[in-house]
């Protein structure tokens, strides 16, 4: 007999333009899952997004924007739940329970919540209750696996105590989940060197104009090394980015030109901007597409919400009645 499927969970901010960070991190190995044997759902976390107080106007576009992003690069809906956040509203009603046994001390503890304080963001209740809700997001839907990076592993620990505490008291009702943590991943270099990130206005954008894509590549920082010397690939933060996208004949050509010498920085950024060109014209073409069928995409995203939204019922009804509101 067959192993039933693993749901694996995920979501990403509309906080602003996606970036090639936010493509090799999160979207290319989540859309590659689609080819797994798992259950995929994904979600646009506009609740969350909501912690920034952002004008809404463009919460609704950065939101779409995403939605457009996610398909244009290959996710397909007939083998993923896609949905947006706040079309389950069950979400809420999950968070309010969960809330009712979260100690506020182990929220204090979290890093996140902190380190935004540290950059300067006005403290509320939500991003200070941020784990409660992204908690409710992955047991809502008994999801058993969620990709997360190694500085997002807390949250899921967050939720991994919740769920424990909330079985502990009232039986076994809520799944466990488990961290999917993949150690290829590599942190991505922005135009700094730091961690691609809008945090850092650093960021190459996805589907940017191509003109303006080009010219933020040639801005990559770099050393001193001068043309005529040999240069340590390992080290370039332009190498990083092309061995992302190059084939492993296409990275060996490139590598080879750096040691031998004789080739400056520019015909490696140049490289590079050719290659971000070639990967993502045909995903720039199904975006444009996708751009002219507004009411497709929104059909896709309800469409998802429904099968989400049936799976969040199962589990909320199972609490409720847990709990003693049935």
């Amino acid at each position: 007999m067959a192993e039933p499927r693993k749901r694996v969970l995920s979501g990403i901010q509309p906080s602003g333009t996606l970036h090639l960070g936010n493509y090799f991190g999160m979207m290319k190995p989540s859309i590659e899952l689609q080819d797994g044997g798992e259950e995929c759902f994904y979600f646009i976390a506009d609740y969350h997004a909501l912690t920034q107080l952002p004008e809404p106007a463009k919460l609704r576009e950065r939101t779409r924007g995403v939605a457009l992003d996610f398909l244009a690069c290959g996710l397909d809906p007939e083998r993923t739940v896609f949905f947006r956040q706040s079309d389950v509203p069950e979400v809420h009603e999950l968070t309010w329970v969960l809330s009712c046994l979260t100690p506020v001390g182990l929220l204090e503890r979290c890093h996140s919540y902190k380190d935004k304080i540290a950059r300067g963001l006005v403290p509320n209740h939500g991003l200070f209750s941020y784990p409660v809700l992204m908690a409710a997001d992955i047991l809502i839907y008994g999801s058993h696996l969620v990709p997360v990076g190694k500085d997002q592993k807390q949250h899921l620990e967050v939720t991994r105590d919740l769920a424990i505490r909330f079985n502990n008291a009232y039986g076994d009702i809520l799944v466990v989940p488990e961290a999917m943590i993949r150690e290829d991943v590599a942190v991505i270099p922005g135009l700094d060197g730091q961690k691609m990130s809008k945090s850092y206005d650093n960021t190459i954008e996805l589907f940017g104009e191509p003109k303006a894509t080009r010219q933020k590549i040639m801005r990559i920082v770099t050393d001193s090394t001068p043309m005529e010397a040999p240069k340590d690939p390992e080290r370039c933060n332009v190498f990083a980015l092309y061995r992302l996208l190059a084939s492993a004949e296409e990275r060996e050509a490139l590598r080879q030109r750096y040691v031998a010498g004789g080739m400056g920085y520019g015909h490696a950024k140049q490289a590079l901007a050719d290659k971000v060109a070639e990967v993502f014209a045909p995903m720039r073409e199904r975006r444009q597409e996708l751009v002219a069928k507004p009411r497709l995409v929104e059909d896709i995203l309800q469409a998802g919400a429904s099968r989400a939204r049936a799976v969040a019922r199962e589990t909320l009804n199972r609490v409720r009645a847990a709990i003693g509101l049935e």
